[in-house]
């Protein structure tokens, strides 16, 4: 009988056997993935399943799309963000504060905003156990506009909208990027935006995959005339 994989095997091969294979090559994105536990964020009743390449449900289901993104697509995410060490970062969709712990250590600070008031008070306190201490989480409707003017370095949409939310690219310092699953069912894209300028973006699609939609942005008429 093969013994039961320990959590560093199951841990490693899910970098070796998911992440990399997706195109997830940066050295200093992999140790962090090797570092962080990620079976602390899953919720207890899908611990088990905390290396498997699929998205984890959160929360009690009364609120729809809430899950765990897989973990090659949070990987791809932040190794094509190129977060840096100063840099501020607005995250929508905090969910099991996975992501924003991966990007609390590679920022300065970053503000994680969670729709669900229970989702977004287990997600503070378990960035407080695991001693991430520059994420604050604030439960609170990411597609209600933010103050007007840049204020932040990074911008990452933790799920899906049919549209780049023109009001989030305008929250954007000149060189910060905003990262957002963008389209529809069957088929979305990556999309990663970069403010050139006060009055330029540069946008690209690089990679396909699915997300969950984040609540209550705007989706397109369905209907035609």
């Amino acid at each position: 009988m093969n013994p039961t994989p320990t959590l560093e095997r199951l841990r490693f091969n899910m970098i070796e056997q998911q992440i990399r294979p997706w195109d997830v090559l940066d050295l200093e994105i992999l140790d962090l993935l090797a570092s962080i536990r990620r079976e602390d964020y899953v919720p207890p009743e899908h611990r088990t399943l905390s290396f498997f390449d699929m998205e984890l449900p959160l929360g009690d289901g009364s609120v729809p799309g809430q899950v765990m993104l897989s973990p090659k697509v949070e990987a791809r995410i932040l190794q094509d963000l190129h977060v840096q060490k100063h840099e501020s970062v607005l995250e929508i969709g905090t969910g099991s504060g996975f992501m924003a712990a991966l990007l609390a250590h590679r920022a300065a600070q970053v503000l994680s905003l969670e729709i669900d008031p229970v989702l977004a008070a287990r997600a503070a306190e378990t960035l407080r156990q695991n001693g991430v201490a520059n994420v604050e989480v604030r439960n609170a409707d990411g597609a209600v506009p933010l103050p007007s003017g840049p204020s932040f370095d990074v911008i990452v949409l933790s799920g899906s909208v049919a549209r780049i939310p023109q009001n989030l690219i305008g929250s954007l310092k000149v060189g910060g990027r905003l990262a957002a699953i963008v389209g529809d069912e069957p088929m979305m894209r990556a999309h990663f935006v970069t403010r050139t300028s006060e009055s330029k973006w540069d946008t690209i699609q690089p990679w396909d995959t699915v997300a969950p939609r984040l609540l209550n942005f705007p989706e397109p008429s369905r209907f035609s005339f």
